[in-house]
Parts: structure tokens; sequence; C-alpha cells
């Protein structure tokens, strides 16, 4: 027996959260009684569940690195017709969803999965896993202007977290440079919101990591299966997280 909230997400219905949204909205039965309380346990093996009228079964949990392309919107669908990341997913018959986001004019690394459990654990602001970026910026800035956001800069939304920074390459013919910032949130834009607030706008920008998992050298919108070592690996980075902002918090 295992809590609703817990049988959903592993179904991939959602994460775990989101599941005990729909709970809560009475959506979700068992066994033909409508269940609206958090904490209810059921057996995913011998219960009848339903969610929004359709029966959940134990679908087979798959992980996904994909390459997204510019011009990509991360979404299952899109109401204006345009390219969504589930389009590239050739020959996947489980429903997958993207774990974070990369806005519409970001390329590069984006994760996938049905599995709501490991979604939630990735995305969690907890559990601090770092995502490293290739940023193109306009002009070259000067190593004040990056100490910034380093030790963390404040946007309309709050502080940043300090990021990792450091050039990868400048232009001087055409005033760009090329920086790698490694961040720990995931909030919207982040990363051209930060450089925008210290006057150096990105003009491209792609994800080349997630925890340890790396783009390396596959193609644009091409995508693989992380293998179980990469994914017990960015559960324990997740975990390890959790547990040093726990530490912190207790020295503080």
């Amino acid at each position: 027996m295992e809590r609703l909230q817990k049988i959903l997400a592993q179904a991939g219905v959602a994460s775990r959260r989101k599941c005990e949204e729909l709970i809560l909205a009475g959506k979700v039965e068992v066994n033909g009684e409508v269940v609206t309380t958090l904490g209810t346990k059921a057996d995913p093996d011998t219960d009848i569940i339903k969610v929004l009228g359709k029966r959940i079964s134990g679908e087979n949990k798959i992980y996904i690195l994909f390459n997204k392309p510019k011009g990509v919107i991360t979404s299952a669908s899109d109401p204006k017709g345009r390219k969504i990341v589930t389009d590239y997913m050739k020959g996947i018959k489980e429903r997958v969803y993207p774990i974070g986001r990369l806005d519409y004019d970001t390329e590069g690394l984006l994760l996938l999965t049905n599995d709501g459990e490991f979604a939630n654990l990735l995305t969690h602001p907890k559990h601090h896993v770092p995502k490293t970026y290739l940023a193109t910026v306009k002009g070259i800035p000067h190593g004040t202007s990056l100490d910034k956001l380093k030790d963390g800069i404040k946007l309309e939304d709050g502080m940043t977290a300090p990021a990792e920074v450091e050039y990868k390459d400048i232009d001087e013919d055409s005033k760009e440079s090329v920086i790698s910032i490694t961040i720990h949130e995931g909030r919207n834009r982040q990363v051209r919101r930060m450089f925008e607030a210290i006057s150096h706008p990105v003009i491209r920008l792609k994800r080349i990591s997630f925890g340890d998992i790396l783009l390396q050298n596959l193609k644009r919108g091409s995508y693989r299966h992380l293998t179980k070592d990469e994914i017990n690996g960015l559960k324990q980075l997740a975990m390890a997280g959790l547990a040093k902002g726990n530490n912190t918090r207790k020295d503080t």
C-alpha cells in the first residue's frame, strides 16, 4: 500500500505536487469512489485507479536526453501550432514531458521523462542541481561585472544564488563574448535576465550540462536514453544537494 499521490507520480501522471492538486480537485477515483483526502493509500497492483476517468497503468519509466533546437517550445502542446519538443520523440510510445524548461530561443540539453517523482526531484529548488550554459553576450563584461553574478544579483523576483562564471571566448571584432555560467535555480529566463542586469544582453544561449549529464556531441534535434548510472547519479546529486542545504540552514 502506498500513498495515492506517489502512485500517480510513479505512473507518470505528473509531479507529486500536481498529483496532490488532482486529488484535492476530485479528479481521482479508487475502485469507483472519488478520493479527495491526501495521504489515502492504495495498492497499484490490485486497485483500479483512474484520473479524469482514465485508468492509470504502470508504464515503463523512461529517461531521455534531448538536444533542443532553437525555436522549439518546451511543452507537451502549443495552441499556436509551433513545434514542441515531443515532436522529436519519434519511436517513444510513452507520454513524456520535459523536466524544467528551456525558453523558445534557447537550445541545448533538455531532459524528458514519464517519471513524475524523478522530475520533481530534479526541479525542486531545495535540491540545488547545477545546470551549465554557454552564453554569447554583447560586449566584453569586466571582471567586476561577472563578480556580481558570482555573488548573486538582484532581479525583480529577488536575489539569485551565487553562480559559477568564466570566460570561454572573446571576439573583439564583433564585440561579443562567450561565457560559461552555472546556476542552481530554475527561474524563468534566469540566465538572460542575469546578463541583462549587468548590461550585457544574451545573443545566443545553449545549455550544455544538467548535473553530471553532458550534452557533448549529440546532434541538434536528436535524443538518447539515459543510462542507469546516469539516472542514479542525478538522483544522488539531488539528494546530496538537499542534504547540503539542510546542513547550511542548521549552521546558520
